[in-house]
């Protein structure tokens, strides 16, 4: 395998226009660190995305969003209102020698200040543009705006999170936005390999409501090819063809993923979990049960229930860890379920040096983030930089590459421009 070093980023070449506000955020944070030159574009006086806590220290300033910090690594930033003439021949300027521009405003919004696709593209034939909208570029919700538990919602979401016996809740993070940003990625570079064929540029439109339907899994499947199910929220449980049976359980320090197996290859793990239990007392009655034969068909809710109610006692005697080994001597099934703690402690992640030390010099400090998400062996992933300050690289992109004078950078600011 090649040094790292020596490995070129996947997107070394090209460079990313990156308007989103924190909806698509997470697109440009991903090509950035494919190694695509990706340049935040700002308003004047600093995305409103900066304000979104938590901060640094606990301190509200739209330099210390973590948030912000998260979606924004690796991007250099300028600042620039495309709402003014000059400030639309500027991002004309930019355009030309872009590769992609990516975007989260309403349709039809750039189109109004003459930088939609249909312009852009008539300076910059190779241009790729992605649209990030909640409903899309079309149909008769897409002029409606929509925060993440809205397009959760109404992408089914929201039914299926939380317990049976309460009301739908949300995720407790922005999802839709996520998700969305990783389809904009993936088709964004579809069209790239599609634009290096063909030589031809085009508009990439993502809806957040149809990408978060993909995170769906079975409950649109089993809707319209077995019998019209509606899958509702289940919490720690898991119902199928009329069982229900635990898939969540409290342990002495958390909680561990299992559930039970039946007439199904490497159902005979059951009989180690259940000497293991008789062991200390628990589930004598269990310890006789053929479960390589025994089918859930076969077996009363009733019964069911009372095995879960001795494995529970037997899983609250242990912690995570001693459950999780025992699990992998036995070649068992059971999982641990990891909190932040768990996963920043991994050996497993420390192995793979997932986690990368950012350096922060405005806050004389190193923050831990995330590392790569895929290792290759002719490309590396880009470490990079922490995000960018407010208009921090005007002077590098409006002075060094477009040539602006200072005299004229200054009229631009006192204009309100830049």
């Amino acid at each position: 395998m090649a040094k790292q070093k020596e490995k070129p980023a996947m997107l070394d070449r090209y460079r990313v226009l990156d308007l989103t506000d924190d909806r698509g955020a997470f697109c440009g944070k991903i090509m950035a660190e494919l190694g695509a030159d990706v340049v935040k574009v700002e308003r004047p006086g600093g995305d409103p995305s900066r304000n979104i806590g938590p901060f640094y220290k606990d301190i509200p300033d739209p330099e210390k969003s973590l948030s912000w910090f998260a979606f924004n690594q690796n991007k250099r930033g300028i600042t620039l209102n495309i709402e003014t003439k000059d400030g639309q021949e500027i991002f004309k300027r930019l355009a030309r020698k872009a590769d992609f521009v990516i975007e989260s405003f309403k349709p039809g919004y750039l189109d109004k200040l003459g930088l939609g696709y249909a312009a852009l593209s008539k300076i910059n034939p190779k241009i790729i543009l992605t649209s990030i909208t909640p409903f899309g570029q079309a149909g008769p919700y897409s002029t409606y705006n929509s925060p993440d538990l809205v397009t959760m919602s109404m992408a089914g979401y929201a039914l299926i999170c939380g317990d049976s016996d309460r009301p739908p809740v949300r995720f407790s993070s922005d999802q839709s936005y996520y998700q969305s940003s990783l389809q904009a990625t993936v088709g964004t570079l579809i069209a790239h390999y599609h634009r290096e064929m063909s030589g031809e540029g085009q508009h990439v439109d993502v809806s957040m409501q149809e990408s978060m339907i993909w995170t769906l899994c079975y409950a649109p499947h089993d809707w319209y090819l077995l019998h019209q199910i509606i899958h509702t929220r289940e919490g720690a449980y898991w119902k199928r063809l009329g069982v229900t049976y635990r898939l969540i359980w409290p342990c002495k320090d958390g909680y561990v993923c299992y559930r039970l197996l039946m007439a199904q290859p490497g159902a005979e793990v059951m009989n180690d979990l259940i000497a293991s239990m008789n062991k200390e007392g628990l589930g004598l009655s269990m310890k006789d049960i053929s479960w390589t034969t025994l089918s859930f068909t076969e077996v009363p809710q009733e019964q069911i229930n009372q095995w879960e109610v001795e494995i529970g006692k037997y899983f609250l005697r242990h912690t995570k860890r001693e459950l999780h080994e025992e699990a992998i001597r036995q070649r068992n099934v059971l999982q641990p379920v990891n909190d932040a703690k768990d996963l920043y402690e991994s050996p497993q992640l420390a192995s793979r040096d997932f986690w990368v030390q950012i350096r922060h010099p405005e806050l004389r400090a190193s923050l831990t983030y995330p590392g790569p998400y895929f290792r290759s062996t002719e490309t590396m992933w880009q470490k990079g930089k922490r995000a960018p300050l407010i208009g921090e690289h005007n002077d590098a992109i409006y002075g060094k590459e477009l040539g602006l004078t200072k005299e004229q950078l200054a009229i631009l600011k006192r204009e309100n421009v830049i």
